[in-house]
C-alpha cells in the first residue's frame, strides 16, 4: 500500500472512517465502479461521500446504494443524479462469496474507501463486515485510549 501512496495518480476520494468503529471487518475486496462522465469529473475535484452508503447483491449484480457524488457544475445539461444506484464490478467468484456471506452468515457489505488507483481508475474497497455490539465498541475505544496513553508515557518518560 505504501508504494501506491507515493504514486502520483493514487488519490483517496472518500473514506468511511466510522466503518471500522461500527463493524468488525473480516475481509475486504477491491472492485470497480460504473460511472458517468460528469461523476468522474466531480470525483476529480474531491466531492463524494460514502459514509451513509452500503453495498448489496441483487439479481446477480453488486450495487452501491446511497453513495453521494456531488453534481459537476460544468455539466448542467448532461449531469447525473447525486445518490443514484451505481453498479460495482467484481468477478463471479467474489460475487458468490459476498452473496454467501450476506445471506448465510448475516454479514453486511460496507464501503471503506473510494480512490483513484495508479492507472487513474476509480476503485471502491468494500469490507465484508459484521456489526459490533455496544460492549465491543467500548472495548475498542478502551484499547485505543490505552495505546494513546502508553505512547504519551513513552514519549514523556
Amino acid at each position: 500500500m505504501a508504494k501506491q501512496k507515493s504514486d502520483p495518480n493514487y488519490k483517496i476520494i472518500a473514506e468511511n472512517r466510522r466503518a471500522r468503529y461500527d463493524y468488525a471487518i473480516e475481509d475486504d475486496i477491491e472492485c470497480g465502479i460504473v460511472l458517468q462522465g460528469s461523476e468522474v469529473k466531480s470525483l476529480r475535484v474531491n466531492s463524494a461521500n460514502i459514509a451513509e452508503s452500503y453495498a448489496s447483491v441483487e439479481e446477480g449484480e453488486l450495487w452501491l446504494i446511497n453513495g453521494y457524488i456531488a453534481p459537476y457544475e460544468q455539466a448542467k445539461t448532461w449531469g447525473h443524479e447525486e445518490r443514484r444506484r451505481r453498479k460495482l464490478l467484481v468477478s463471479r467468484k467474489e460475487l458468490a462469496r459476498m452473496w454467501n456471506a450476506t445471506q448465510r452468515k448475516g454479514m453486511t457489505l460496507v464501503p471503506l474507501v473510494m480512490y483513484f488507483n495508479h492507472k487513474g481508475l476509480v476503485k471502491l474497497k468494500i469490507g465484508i463486515a459484521k456489526g459490533k455490539k455496544n460492549h465491543d465498541k467500548r472495548e475498542t475505544e478502551a484499547k485505543r485510549d490505552w495505546s494513546r496513553q502508553k505512547q504519551r508515557l513513552l514519549k514523556d518518560g
